[in-house]
């Protein structure tokens, strides 16, 4: 009896292990040849890859107010980076060119590290851009910071593109 329970188990065993491993059938590729028999009407209308402004609208990128540019960091630093030194200069000119704005820096960091860190990360990284501005001649009455750590977060997802989004500082205007 015990003989033929251990049988019946084994090949119920041996059954479910052929179905767990045969699977679904694959399916061939879709050849070039096929693709150009069903014809355009297939693959829906084209689409332009361009991005359309209507005429006086400016874009807007991150957070920051138009015309001026965020700037990047790299991963754990409040240093900006020599590729962003055309950014916040032309930031410094835009203010220059419009004595009776003032704005907000906001430092921004990516979700590693805790709440905590990145709250002091994100205020090292705006103060470091304020002192930039300031350097180039921007009274320094006209900018606040603050640091928003990791809670305004442009993009959600868990690879480098997305945490390089997030490390920033965003220029607001506020009056």
């Amino acid at each position: 009896m015990r003989t033929n329970r251990t049988l019946v188990l084994a090949m119920i065993l041996a059954v479910l292990l052929g179905l767990a491993l045969s699977g679904c059938g694959k399916k061939a590729p879709v050849t070039k040849e096929e693709v150009a028999a069903a014809g355009s009407e297939a693959m829906g209308p084209a689409e332009s890859l361009e991005t359309e402004v209507p005429e006086g609208d400016t874009i807007m990128e991150g957070r920051t107010s138009a015309p001026m540019l965020p700037i990047y960091f790299d991963f754990d630093s409040p240093a900006i980076r020599p590729d962003q030194v055309p950014r916040i200069e032309t930031n410094a000119q835009f203010l220059k060119e419009n004595p009776q704005v003032r704005i907000r820096i906001e430092g921004n960091c990516d979700p590693r590290g805790t709440k905590e860190y990145n709250l002091a990360l994100g205020e090292r990284r705006a103060l470091s851009a304020k002192k930039y501005l300031v350097n180039l001649g921007i009274d320094p009455s006209r900018m606040s910071t603050i640091s928003w750590g990791e809670e305004k977060l442009l993009l959600y997802g868990h690879d480098e593109i997305s945490w390089a989004q997030n490390r920033r500082d965003d220029f607001v205007i506020v009056q």
